[in-house]
């Protein structure tokens, strides 16, 4: 017992000293050597920022991999090594010499195969999901890898202003955390507070006005995955283990949607903006969710803050009502969340577009109702 609490304390501690320590390091080097994020026309930056503080988180994490290895009962911590090994080449790469989308989500797939088939991590049944249950195996892998290719790059895509992708991966952390300390997985618990504690340490710098620095696609896809891996054990886990818990197997694939609500909302509807604008869905544009409130006068913090309680608030009710209700029920609680968010950003952005950005944002709100 002492053992493992000391654990638990060093997993958070642990990590947020050493990524404190790095970052600075890392940042002299990028600056020394000019890699520097330099402002463009979707910036909400006018001065150049350095990058690549995931160089610090992929350090802290494979490290704190080897002190959390006792834990690991599936023996999958090799697995996860290699395929943060393989992401973390991936997004230095492209935080050094921008990649092409293609070759991203190859190298994406790979990582995430490397993981999939692990014993301990095959899902083969959906509990009861909309009356299903037992589907083909290849469905099953063809499924998971989607769904953690949605999740890698909705945590991508959400870093686009100060403090959001860290607050809102702490805010989701924290929630799989509890999820995973109430069931006994402590590994996965312990791994939950090492990536919360890397990003607290991040969030120092990236929200410092004389120390800034950027995760880059080198951390953003290094956090996506780690999210994406926690989110497939939770998937995979025995339905007893879950109906002991007061948790209804059928529901399991509605808590990951209601855990991440807020970036995969943002995902699907940029993408949704981008094929009614007729424009490719991998092309950049500043027409997210955070750069709406951005324009309509919120400072990065509060557009960071309210998006993450929005997410936290959306995620806590959706997790309770998940105990009694069927996922036909769920379903639809989800569709009316998305419809209410999307007039809710359709109002924002149409206010600003009449020059009137000062107009609140609970304004907008109740003006739906």
């Amino acid at each position: 017992m002492i053992n493992y609490s000391f654990t638990v304390l060093l997993s958070i501690l642990g990590s947020f000293v050493l990524v404190t320590l790095l970052i600075p390091k890392i940042s002299l080097v990028v600056t020394s050597r000019n890699l520097i994020h330099s402002p463009n026309q979707r910036s909400s930056h006018v001065n150049s920022i350095p990058t690549m503080a995931g160089v610090a988180f992929f350090l802290t994490i494979i490290f704190m991999l080897v002190v959390l290895k006792e834990w690991d009962m599936n023996n999958i911590t090799a697995n996860l090594t290699a395929s943060l090994g393989l992401l973390f080449g991936i997004g230095l790469k492209d935080d050094l010499i921008i990649s092409t989308a293609r070759a991203k989500i190859g190298g994406q797939v790979i990582a995430i195969l490397l993981v999939v088939f692990c014993e301990s991590f095959k899902i083969s049944s959906l509990h009861g999901f909309l009356g299903l249950y037992e589907i083909p195996q290849i469905l099953s892998y063809i499924s998971i890898i989607m769904l953690i290719l949605v999740i890698i790059n909705s945590y991508n895509l959400i870093d686009g202003i100060d403090g959001l992708a860290a607050i809102m991966g702490i805010v989701v952390l924290s929630i799989l955390g509890f999820v995973f300390y109430t069931l006994g997985l402590n590994f996965y618990f312990l791994f939950s507070l090492c990536l919360i504690g890397v990003l607290l340490a991040y969030l120092r710098y990236n929200l410092s006005n004389t120390k800034k620095v950027f995760m880059g696609d080198t951390g953003s896809l290094i956090i996506g995955f780690c999210i994406g891996f926690l989110f497939l054990r939770f998937l995979s886990l025995d339905p007893n283990l879950l109906v002991q818990n007061n948790f209804k197997p059928e529901n399991s694939l509605i808590l990951v949607v209601a855990v991440f609500f807020i970036p995969l909302f943002d995902t699907f509807r940029i993408i949704l903006v981008r094929l009614l604008n007729k424009k490719g869905i991998f092309k950049p544009d500043n027409n997210h969710i955070h750069h709406i409130l951005i324009n309509s006068g919120l400072t990065h913090f509060k557009s960071s803050l309210f998006l993450s309680f929005l997410n936290l608030l959306i995620a806590v009710v959706l997790i309770k009502l998940s105990s009694y209700l069927s996922s036909f029920w769920m379903l639809f609680i989800i569709f009316v969340c998305t419809l209410i968010l999307l007039r809710v950003f359709y109002l924002l952005k149409k206010n600003i577009g009449k020059g009137n950005s000062s107009r609140h944002l609970s304004t907008v709100i109740l003006s739906i109702f």
